[in-house]
């Protein structure tokens, strides 16, 4: 077997704007694959689409923190309750390692547009944020993961919103996403950590702008197409045309 990857950059056709793709692996798993391209060194690094990104399973579980959430339902099975059980740096560093890879994963994901599996990430990585936080014995690490806070709420409510556009083309909803989560991070708890505050604004400008798009792009309801009829008609002084529009605007209104 040859170990030589030539033949595999040389029929990926290069692309600087594009550097990723998803492929299916000889074990018929979907990956990414990102193309390096760093000044003499060409390479290609791959990550699985499901379960770790690294394709390793630790402890024999998916993930690592499917293990330690396993641990506490055994904890609380032994004692009624899960008062003394708690996560050591050890196993801090372990869950912030895999945190930080499935991180790595949704950033391309949604650059692929894989909005479903970026909800899914997101999601993961939230409950082991709060794992950590309620568990970690050490304060430095129950705080280390909640400066992120804002950046994994914006991701995740983007591709939330993104499903219900493409799926449903429900703007409204996607709208009523969007504006709830850029709400819900104005008012997390302050966190005296430099990455929470430029996240912080970071994120309600990226939501707001994202907003703003939405409504752009959102459909008229009938409602609001003849309440723009109206306004020209009244505007361009076709005053019998505005008072059949008015007619019809009120039958609508009732009728809802």
């Amino acid at each position: 077997m040859s170990h030589d990857i030539s033949h595999i950059l040389e029929n990926w056709e290069f692309d600087p704007g594009k550097t990723y793709r998803k492929i299916v692996g000889d074990d018929g798993r979907e990956k990414i694959q990102v193309r390096v391209d760093n000044a003499a060194f060409q390479g290609i690094l791959q990550m699985e689409l499901d379960g770790r990104p690294d394709g390793m399973r630790p402890y024999g579980y998916d993930f690592a923190f499917d293990y330690y959430r396993l641990s506490l339902k055994r904890s609380e099975k032994a004692r009624d309750t899960a008062k003394g059980f708690s996560l050591d740096a050890s196993a801090c560093s372990e869950l912030f390692d895999e945190s930080l890879r499935i991180y790595n994963r949704y950033v391309f994901l949604l650059q692929l547009q894989d909005y479903t599996r970026v909800v899914r990430d997101t999601e993961r990585n939230m409950e082991l944020f709060r794992f950590v936080n309620r568990y970690a014995k050490r304060e430095k690490d129950r705080l280390n993961l909640e400066k992120w806070w804002p950046y994994i709420l914006r991701i995740n409510a983007t591709a939330r919103a993104m499903l219900a556009i493409q799926e449903k083309q429900d703007f409204e909803n996607a709208l009523g996403i969007v504006e709830n989560t850029t709400e819900k991070i104005a008012n997390l708890p302050e966190i005296d950590a430099e990455e929470f505050h430029s996240e912080l604004e970071r994120s309600k400008k990226a939501l707001t702008e994202m907003a703003k798009a939405i409504r752009a792009h959102k459909p008229m309801t009938e409602i609001e197409k003849l309440q723009t009829e109206l306004n020209q008609a009244v505007t361009e002084e076709r005053y019998e045309d505005a008072a059949k529009i008015r007619d019809d605007l009120r039958s609508h209104k009732e009728g809802d």
